[in-house]
C-alpha cells in the first residue's frame, strides 16, 4: 500500500514541481514506508546523504507531507532518515556522513590545502591526489547573509553533483570564504562517494601543468588527468588572464567534463563578464550555470565567527568583546581571524581575562594604523579616483548623479571608517548639514544589503583605504 501511495504522490509532485527539480531530488528516492498510526500516519523516507536530507526537508518536506496527507485522507508526518551505508572493502577509507573536524578548524579562511598522502593499493589504478583540506567543511563554515546564496548553491551541488548549477561560479573579495566553500563541496562528495575522482587546485597550478606538458609535448597526460574527473574545484580563475594556451586547454577540459556530467566549481575575484584578458567563449561558459557572490560578512556574522572560533580554541569570548573586535575589523574573515589570534595570544601571555580593555591593548597597532591612515580627505581622494571625478567635486555644490553618488558613498565610508561625527563630516564635504550626511549614510547602507555590485565596490574601496 505504501509503495502505491508514494508512486501516486510522486505523480502529483511531478506535475507541481519544475521538471529538473523533480528529476534531481524526488525521482531518485526509494519509496517511502508508510505506517498507519490511527488518526495519522508516518512516512519514512531514506536518503543517501545528509546534504540531500537537509535539502529535501527544507525545500520539499511540507509539500510532500501535504500531498501524502491528501492521498491517505489523514495527516501524514514525513520522517527523513539517512540510508544505511555498506561497509567499505578492506583498504578503502570508511568515511562517515559527517566530515571530521579538527580542533583548530578554520571558519572561513583559505589555508593551503593538505595534500592526500594515501597510497594506492598495489595493482590498483592510481587515483589523483584530491588536495582537499579535511578541515574545510560545511560544518566549520559559519553561515550568514553574506554567504547564504553561495552556501545554498554549494549544498545543492554537494547533494546532486552534475545536475543543476553546472558550472558553479563563486566570486568575491579576498578572505571571504570562497576556498572554504569549494573544499566543503569536495569533502562532502568524498564522504558520500569515497571513490569519486575529485581535484582541488589553484589556477596557477593548472598554468604550471600546461607549461610543463607543453615543454614535454605530453598533452595526452594533461587530458588524462583533468578530463576524467568527477568534480573539478579551481580557485582564482582570473589568473588565466592573457595566457592563451592555458585558456585553450582549460576550455577543452571544461567541455569534456560537462559532456560527461562532471561538475565544475570555480572562484574568482570578480564576476565572469568582469574578467579581463580572458577569451569570451570561456567567460560565456563560466556564466552558463550559476554565478553567485560571497560578500563581506555583516557585523552579526563577524561576531558569530569570532565566538565560534574562540570556543573551538578553548577560550570562550564575551559577546561585548566579540562586538568590539568585529566593529573594528571589517574587511574580511581572514583579517578577523588574525585579530582574534592576537587577542587570544595576548590573554595567554599576560594571563589576563579577555575583556574590551585587553582587546584594545592587543589590537592597539591595528587600531592606530586605521586611525592614522584613514582620514576623510583620504576617503574623498580614493573615491574620486575610483569613480573618475575630481576631488573638488566632493565638496562642490554640483548635483549630477555622476558626482552626487560617489559623494554619498564617500560620506558613508567616512562615517564607517573614521571617528568623525556627522556634523564634522558634513563640514568636510563643503559645509553640508549633518542631515545630508545622515541621508547618504542610510541610503548607501540600505542599498549595500541589496545591491551586489555596490557591495563589491564598497569592499574594494574599504580594502584600498585599509592598505
Amino acid at each position: 500500500m505504501s509503495a502505491d501511495v508514494w508512486s501516486r504522490g510522486c505523480e502529483r509532485l511531478a506535475t507541481e514541481l519544475p521538471e529538473q527539480q523533480f528529476n534531481t531530488w524526488i525521482r531518485p528516492l526509494p519509496a517511502a514506508d508508510l505506517i498507519d498510526q490511527g488518526d495519522g500516519a508516518v512516512a519514512t523516507l531514506r536518503v543517501p546523504n545528509r546534504f540531500k536530507l537537509d535539502w529535501i526537508r527544507n525545500q520539499y518536506g511540507s509539500r510532500i507531507e501535504n500531498v501524502l496527507s491528501e492521498l491517505v485522507g489523514k495527516p501524514v508526518r514525513l520522517e527523513l532518515l539517512l540510508a544505511a551505508r555498506e561497509t567499505p572493502p578492506r583498504g578503502e577509507p570508511a568515511i562517515a556522513n559527517g566530515q571530521p573536524q579538527a580542533l583548530g578548524a578554520w571558519l572561513g579562511a583559505t589555508p593551503r590545502p593538505v595534500r592526500s598522502t594515501t597510497a594506492s593499493p598495489a595493482g590498483a589504478a592510481a587515483q589523483p591526489q584530491h588536495r582537499l583540506n579535511a578541515n574545510l567543511t560545511f560544518d566549520t563554515l559559519v553561515p550568514g547573509r553574506a554567504n547564504q546564496m553561495a552556501r545554498t548553491a554549494a549544498l545543492h551541488v554537494a547533494g546532486a553533483p552534475g545536475a543543476m548549477y553546472n558550472p558553479l561560479f563563486i566570486y568575491g573579495g579576498v578572505g571571504l570564504g570562497k576556498t572554504h566553500l569549494i573544499h566543503a563541496v569536495g569533502n562532502a562528495l568524498l564522504g558520500d562517494r569515497p571513490d569519486a575522482r575529485i581535484l582541488y587546485l589553484h589556477a596557477e597550478q593548472f598554468i604550471t601543468d600546461v607549461v610543463k606538458n607543453y615543454q614535454r609535448k605530453t598533452f595526452d597526460e594533461l587530458k588524462a588527468k583533468y578530463h576524467s574527473l568527477d568534480l573539478l574545484l579551481i580557485d582564482d580563475v582570473q589568473f588565466f588572464a592573457g595566457k592563451e594556451r592555458t585558456q585553450e586547454e582549460f576550455f577543452n577540459a571544461f567541455e569534456a567534463l560537462l559532456a560527461k556530467r562532471a561538475h565544475i566549481i570555480m572562484t574568482s575575484d570578480t564576476y565572469p563578464k568582469g574578467l579581463a584578458d580572458i577569451d569570451e567563449r570561456l567567460t560565456s561558459r563560466f556564466d552558463a550555470g550559476l554565478t553567485v557572490a560571497i560578500e563581506p560578512p555583516e557585523l552579526e556574522m563577524r561576531v558569530a565567527i569570532l565566538m565560534k572560533k574562540s570556543d573551538v580554541e578553548g577560550a570562550p569570548m564575551p559577546e561585548d568583546v566579540a562586538f568590539f573586535i568585529a566593529k573594528n575589523v571589517r574587511a574580511n574573515v581572514r583579517e578577523l581571524e588574525g585579530a582574534l589570534r592576537k587577542v587570544l595570544a595576548y590573554a595567554r601571555f599576560s594571563q589576563k581575562d579577555i575583556n574590551i580593555a585587553l582587546a584594545r591593548e592587543a589590537l592597539k597597532d591595528l587600531l592606530s594604523i586605521q586611525n592614522r591612515q584613514i582620514s576623510v580627505e583620504n576617503i574623498q581622494k580614493t573615491c574620486a579616483d575610483f569613480y573618475k571625478i575630481k576631488v573638488a567635486d566632493m565638496y562642490s555644490k554640483k548635483r549630477p548623479a555622476s558626482i552626487a553618488r560617489p559623494r554619498q558613498i564617500a560620506m558613508y565610508l567616512a562615517k564607517e571608517l573614521t571617528q568623525k561625527s556627522l556634523p564634522e563630516i558634513g563640514e568636510l564635504f563643503g559645509g553640508r548639514d549633518h542631515t545630508t550626511v545622515l541621508h547618504a549614510v542610510r541610503k548607501i547602507g540600505a542599498e549595500r544589503g541589496k545591491n551586489t555590485e555596490l557591495n563589491q565596490q564598497l569592499h574594494v574601496l574599504e580594502q584600498t583605504l585599509k592598505g
